[in-house]
């Protein structure tokens, strides 16, 4: 069995937080717990082995807790407690050659639609009844969901990367699991000194989703800086935090330097404070471990009530998920007893996914099917007085929505219009593709984007085609061409039978190739040339391959982008012309509707009808 690693951590206790990127192969050894009265051990002997020059690897499960603690209750693990792979250093170089050659290999995992709104509600009305009682503050409710991965680990954890960039990323080839962290909180990052070492937990308690607009994102972010349940809930586990790294501080040691800073993910705000401390000289791992392990944010205030709470609450063990994954290395140069500083980086896993039973399909040797295993991954979220059911299963979605982007591969799309080797409105859709891109974490190059519709202009100099302009992960362009067929107007458009649910998706809002949330609503009844969507507030927002405008009250509006919709170029330019104006527009409001319109950029202005 191979135990190949990767880690890709934030060093916040370095000037400039440089990352520390790096890649294992061939431990000399490694150090596993299989019961509670191994883990002190186990944690003991990474210690060592990083005093003594050498580089640990691994993670500590959320059930490991109980060999701190026998109060701090769990099940019964499924897995190892504690597992770390001994390096006597990185590999040289780095591994960008492999990450590119991941990056360009599919992986693709389908997930099953756990857990059910109805268990969600009954757990949380338990929790609230609690708080009622006055037994806790906050519970961190968290459930597992599950599905099936067809492809590469590499390619699933490159893509993982995409979704959720910077942060804590490790990859651990741990025995019969592959662990793929891409966690961005910080659990905490410890370097050890004769004198005293210095200590920073950063936990992250408080979400918001990211807004569909610039100005609609900064109200989001300002919202959770300022809201009074977020607010309360990052402060409660700041003072749990606060009590955790007093039992190994020097007195008077323990900071709070920074409270209710906002973080932008790629799909969520989250909110972070950072508690600082003093250790006391000669404090080992295990004594790190055994006051803060695990992390406050991921189980509630006061932490021995709430694990019996999420004992209760949930099923099954939650593993790797809740734990710490990190690197355990040495901090300098080695003092005269030969023995180097310790330093010490954990992430708290979320945003993780744990594989198990990797293996080929079916098949052998080149006709062997593409890797497959069962893939598990964990969502939660802190409960306290003030939450509403509905919110909190919202909040899920929002934070599961980085393991959705990295499940199957995409392209992003443009569609233009080429007449007579002539693009329209070729700029704007270029930098629209750049600004996906950066979005979804793709390379991208304008100039190269640029020669591949160029090469496509000059191979269709006659005649009216749509280009599709797909660019792929690894920054990889291509232009298809097919011929335009002529439109006659007025289309017919049809109203969608049902709320769009993706409406505030990032698949809405930027382009791609995935699109089978638009698929669904695709019109089947013949001479209907498209479905005009409205979002679960009832808001019209736009049709499945076009944006939508309607004239009422004696103008021409276009429903504004925060109802939930793609902002087109043929949108900007009818807006930028004065055609449209923003405005919202209801299902309600469609009875006073005078007239309607389809517009895009391959097509321009179509006038429509919409069927009663």
């Amino acid at each position: 069995m191979t135990h190949s690693c990767h880690i890709d951590f934030t060093q916040p206790l370095t000037a400039g937080a440089t990352r520390l990127r790096h890649r294992f192969e061939a431990p000399r050894e490694v150090l596993v717990a299989h019961a509670l009265h191994e883990v002190s051990s186990v944690l003991d002997a990474v210690f060592a082995a990083a005093q003594q020059g050498r580089w640990c690897v691994g993670h500590v499960r959320y059930e490991a807790a109980s060999a701190f603690d026998a109060a701090l209750q769990t099940h019964a693990a499924d897995g190892p407690l504690v597992w770390f792979a001994v390096y006597d250093a990185p590999q040289p170089g780095t591994d960008d050659a492999a990450d590119a050659a991941a990056a360009a290999t599919p992986a693709q995992v389908v997930w099953d639609d756990s857990p059910e709104r109805e268990a969600f509600d009954a757990a949380l009305a338990q929790i609230q009844q609690a708080i009622a009682a006055g037994e806790l503050y906050q519970v961190n409710y968290t459930a597992p969901f599950r599905g099936t991965l067809q492809g590469s680990p590499q390619a699933l954890f490159a893509a993982l990367l995409r979704a959720q960039p910077g942060g804590y990323a490790a990859y651990l080839q741990a025995g019969d699991e592959q662990v793929l962290s891409v966690s961005p909180e910080l659990f905490f990052d410890w370097l050890d000194a004769p004198e005293g070492g210095t200590l920073l937990a950063r936990p992250m308690k408080g979400t918001a989703p990211r807004g569909a607009t610039p100005e609609q994102d900064a109200q989001q972010a300002e919202h959770l800086r300022t809201a009074p349940k977020e607010r309360a809930e990052n402060v409660m586990i700041v003072d749990l935090l606060r009590n955790d790294m007093s039992r190994i501080a020097l007195p008077h040691s323990v900071q709070v330097p920074a409270l209710f800073a906002t973080q932008a993910l790629p799909t969520v705000w989250q909110m972070t404070s950072d508690v600082t401390a003093r250790t006391r000289p000669g404090t080992t791992l295990t004594e790190v471990f055994a006051a803060l392990f695990p992390c406050g944010s991921v189980t509630g205030a006061p932490k021995v009530r709430a694990m019996q709470m999420i004992r209760a609450l949930e099923p099954a063990p939650r593993g790797v998920y809740c734990g710490a994954v990190g690197v355990v290395r040495p901090g300098g140069a080695a003092g005269p007893d030969g023995l180097h500083p310790v330093a010490a980086t954990f992430n708290v896993p979320i945003r993780t996914v744990v594989l198990r039973g990797v293996g080929t399909g079916a098949g052998s040797g080149a006709d062997a099917s593409p890797v497959v295993a069962e893939a598990t991954c964990g969502i939660g979220s802190g409960i306290t007085s003030g939450a509403e059911a509905g919110a909190e299963w919202a909040e899920w979605h929002h934070k599961r929505a980085f393991v959705e982007r990295a499940s199957a591969p995409f392209e992003v799309l443009e569609t233009l219009g080429l007449h007579h080797g002539k693009f329209v409105h070729a700029d704007q859709h270029v930098r629209r593709m750049g600004e996906a891109a950066a979005h979804f974490g793709f390379a991208f190059n304008a100039h190269a984007v640029r020669q591949e519709l160029q090469i496509a202009a000059l191979q269709h100099r006659d005649g009216d085609w749509r280009v599709r302009l797909l660019l792929a992960a690894d920054g990889s362009a291509r232009a298809e061409a097919f011929a335009l067929q002529t439109t006659a107007v007025p289309v017919r458009l049809q109203l969608a039978p049902r709320p769009f649910a993706a409406a505030h998706s990032e698949f809405v809002r930027y382009k791609t190739t995935r699109r089978a949330h638009y698929a669904a609503f695709a019109p089947t009844t013949p001479g209907v040339f498209d479905t005009v969507l409205w979002n679960e507030a009832g808001e019209i927002t736009e049709g499945t391959f076009g944006n939508i405008a309607a004239l009422i009250d004696g103008r021409w509006v276009t429903p504004p982008l925060s109802c939930g919709l793609l902002p087109g170029v043929g949108r900007a330019v009818a807006l930028q012309d004065g055609h449209v104006v923003e405005a919202v527009l209801r299902v309600a409001d469609i009875p006073r509707v005078q007239g309607w319109a389809f517009i895009n950029s391959l097509r321009g202005w179509l006038d429509a009808t919409l069927d009663a």
